[in-house]
């Protein structure tokens, strides 16, 4: 059986150690900064960050989950208006174009009240020219993942990796393809889902964020 983590914290600790040693030519050159998905990529972002002695911010993206299956993404949505749908899934269920915008309404919503929350009037981090660690604490689909990666590529970064302490194959494979490099502690087989990997899987809450980051 693949490695389980105790907890997010612990679980970021692990994949700062292997960051430090995969991106080692960034983290020596500067100009490194990691980005949480929040939440619960909050609190592995910021012990990753600890560990490579880099400033953390937030990166808020939104999984568009498909009606009636809130837990299955069928695209996600990220700040600066970047959407990625996941357009086989949504053939194969199919879902229509006013199904797909209602929920992208919701979470639009959401998206918006996250960042004014998150940030209590702080502006987001230039990226331009820096190296960004964008992390999770999972990755089932890679759908949030790649849309932040895109949105991301919009504000002229020198370098994305992409990196979560646990992910599935099928997700790394894609993000390979749009991400400089991809980097994760366990590879599960099968997947199963990102909490069953986890002793405590406790929902991250806004306070937990809003502490993290001050």
């Amino acid at each position: 059986m693949a490695q389980r983590f105790a907890n997010r914290l612990l679980a970021g600790e692990e994949l700062g150690v292997i960051l430090a040693e995969e991106c080692a030519e960034q983290v020596s050159a500067g100009g490194l900064i990691v980005l949480g998905l929040p939440r619960g990529g909050v609190p592995v972002a910021h012990a990753a960050a600890r560990t490579l002695d880099a400033p953390v911010d937030i990166f808020v993206v939104r999984k568009l989950g498909a009606p009636g299956r809130p837990e299955l993404a069928m695209g996600a949505i990220a700040s600066g208006g970047v959407t990625v749908l996941n357009r086989y899934l949504i053939d194969q269920l199919r879902i229509t174009d006013a199904e797909i915008e209602a929920v992208a309404t919701v979470e639009s919503a959401e998206l918006e009240r996250r960042e004014a929350l998150y940030r209590m009037g702080r502006a987001g981090p230039d990226l331009t020219g820096l190296s960004v660690i964008v992390v999770d604490d999972g990755v089932a689909t890679g759908a949030s993942m790649k849309v932040a990666i895109e949105a991301i590529r919009e504000a002229d970064p020198r370098f994305v990796c992409a990196a979560s302490p646990v992910a599935s194959g099928d997700a790394v494979s894609q993000l390979r393809q749009i991400a400089d490099r991809v980097v994760v502690v366990a590879m599960p087989e099968p997947f199963h889902a990102v909490g069953f990997w986890y002793d405590d899987f406790t929902q991250t809450t806004d306070d937990e964020v809003i502490e993290l980051l001050a």
